[in-house]
């Protein structure tokens, strides 16, 4: 029976990859992913559709239409698709298919217990496509640390904060490259981040 699976491949690295999803990639005629969600599956046999920030909803599209002629599909979310991943966008667009969603490990948890905290103790905002938010000094003054996935660069964020009135020798943490072998987890000031280079794959925490 065709079907769209909406499948989380977690933070990157083979090793966060659930039975489930793999058995999903194992199983499907389409894969549909970023470049590296689909390098997590070399043996594939399956259709491969390439995601970019570019073609995303004409790859959503894409495959649903697949799935509308009896294939089935997996698109692949980094991380967990329910957080800042492409359950909402794909929703939006596949109300005529029938839709499983899979979930995966997110940066977000990886970043919790690299750090030792507790997820359900801090605020968690995402930035991606959005911008640096006012919403975000809104969680700031709440006494408990705030996870962030920022909008692609952490010193924007950084600087957004500082420039608002933020304390520039707060306390940040910055996760990079989850569960990558260059992985860098660091603890620095809000001022420090200014002044320091990541790449686009980092969680940040303020404290």
């Amino acid at each position: 029976m065709s079907k769209l699976y909406i499948v989380g491949v977690g933070p990157g690295s083979d090793e966060y990859l659930t039975f489930k999803a793999q058995k999903i990639a194992d199983s499907v005629e389409v894969l549909v992913g970023s470049k590296r969600a689909l390098q997590l599956f070399p043996d594939s046999k399956a259709e491969k559709l390439e995601l970019d920030s570019k073609n995303m909803g004409n790859s959503f599209k894409q495959a649903i239409i697949r799935v509308e002629k009896g294939k089935s599909v997996a698109i692949l979310s980094t991380g967990d698709p329910g957080f800042s991943g492409i359950l909402k966008p794909v929703l939006n667009l596949s109300s005529s298919v029938q839709v499983e969603v899979i979930p995966g490990i997110s940066s977000i948890q990886l970043c919790a217990s690299k750090l030792q905290i507790s997820w359900d103790e801090v605020n968690l905002i995402t930035l991606h496509g959005k911008g640096d938010s006012l919403e975000l000094l809104e969680l700031l003054d709440s006494g408990k640390p705030t996870m962030i996935l920022p909008d692609f660069n952490v010193k924007e964020t950084a600087k957004f904060l500082v420039d608002k009135g933020i304390d520039p020798d707060k306390e940040v943490a910055i996760c990079e490259k989850l569960s990558y072998p260059d992985e860098k987890i660091v603890k620095l000031t809000l001022k420090d981040v200014l002044n320091d280079d990541f790449s686009y794959m980092c969680v940040m925490v303020i404290f």
